[in-house]
């Protein structure tokens, strides 16, 4: 019993901050994960008098979807919404499920007014999510890996491992779902999971997907301090002259660069753009404009930067 006791535990202290009476939705996909979320959350809610609901996706990329999606819902002992959505290919198969997945769960909330929406991901996908972001050499935003809160969305298991989420699954007679695309070697995230972390466990020791985590909580308080700095000077400074920006240590004015080229419509940014613009204050030697994407240039001219 004690891993459904450690999950009941952490989904009690993200119920509590929610009122009786509040809409709480939970997503399922049929695997230990969400299965186990769902279940807990109805055991906790109910004690808070909230009101718990399932909503499934049915991507519609494999054939069965349909039949898996009514599966899910029949182990459920509340009430569950079958979502179909259309995944529209544009930055390769993961990423475009991930974008309508989120879409049509903000869509759910906004549509039946949920305080929350519940999302599965335990230790382990923390663990993976922070690999991920070391091999694409992101900066401290994305080696601090997912945030317990991230608006409407709430992850309570962030400190529960997988291998909790399945002895949970069979303390509570469910039959888990493994989804044939946690098992595709193609995408990144199954490599990692499936051959880097237990080869990093077995040369460094078992305790890897702990440091990880830690240096995720780590990276993550020094992101929104740096953050917080580059709002306020922002917040106070609109000039982008080259002076103050200059002043500022490399970390804060990047942040600054990057909130003015959002304002200007530039929605991404790889972190080589941001440096070119950056080089324009610390390293000008008379260079020319920079072309960013939404066809916004930047140029130094008298002592400051300029956008158009």
């Amino acid at each position: 019993m004690d891993a459904l006791v450690a999950l009941r535990s952490a989904v009690r202290a993200t119920l509590e901050k929610y009122s009786a009476g509040d809409l709480i939705a939970v997503a399922v996909s049929g695997g230990a994960d969400s299965l186990a979320l769902a279940e807990v959350a109805r055991i906790e809610g109910e004690k808070l008098a909230q009101r718990i609901v399932a909503v499934t996706i049915d991507h519609q990329l494999q054939s069965g979807s349909a039949e898996q999606a009514n599966k899910v819902v029949k182990q459920l002992s509340i009430p569950c919404s079958i979502i179909k959505v259309n995944v529209e290919l544009k930055d390769g198969l993961e990423a475009s499920a991930r974008r309508a997945r989120y879409e049509a769960l903000t869509n759910f909330a906004k549509e039946n007014n949920a305080s929350a929406v519940l999302l599965g991901h335990t230790k382990d996908d923390q663990a993976e999510t922070v690999l991920l972001g070391l091999a694409r050499g992101s900066g401290a935003r994305s080696l601090s890996g997912m945030s317990q809160v991230n608006g409407i969305f709430e992850r309570p298991f962030l400190e529960i491992t997988r291998e909790q989420t399945v002895a949970a699954c069979k303390e509570l007679n469910f039959q888990v779902w493994n989804d044939p695309y946690n098992e595709n070697l193609d995408f990144l995230r199954v490599r990692v999971r499936k051959n880097v972390l237990p080869i990093m466990e077995t040369e460094l020791g078992p305790g890897i997907r702990d440091a990880l985590t830690r240096s995720a909580h780590l990276l993550r308080d020094d992101a929104d301090a740096l953050d917080a700095m580059a709002e306020e000077f922002w917040s106070q400074d609109k000039s982008l002259a080259v002076e103050p920006l200059a002043k500022l240590p490399k970390a804060v004015r990047s942040r600054v660069l990057r909130l003015a080229l959002f304002e200007s419509g530039v929605s991404q940014l790889s972190a080589d753009q941001v440096g070119q613009v950056e080089a324009l204050i610390s390293n000008w030697k008379g260079q020319g404009e920079v072309s960013l994407p939404a066809g916004v240039k930047v140029s130094r001219i008298s002592g400051r930067l300029t956008l158009s």
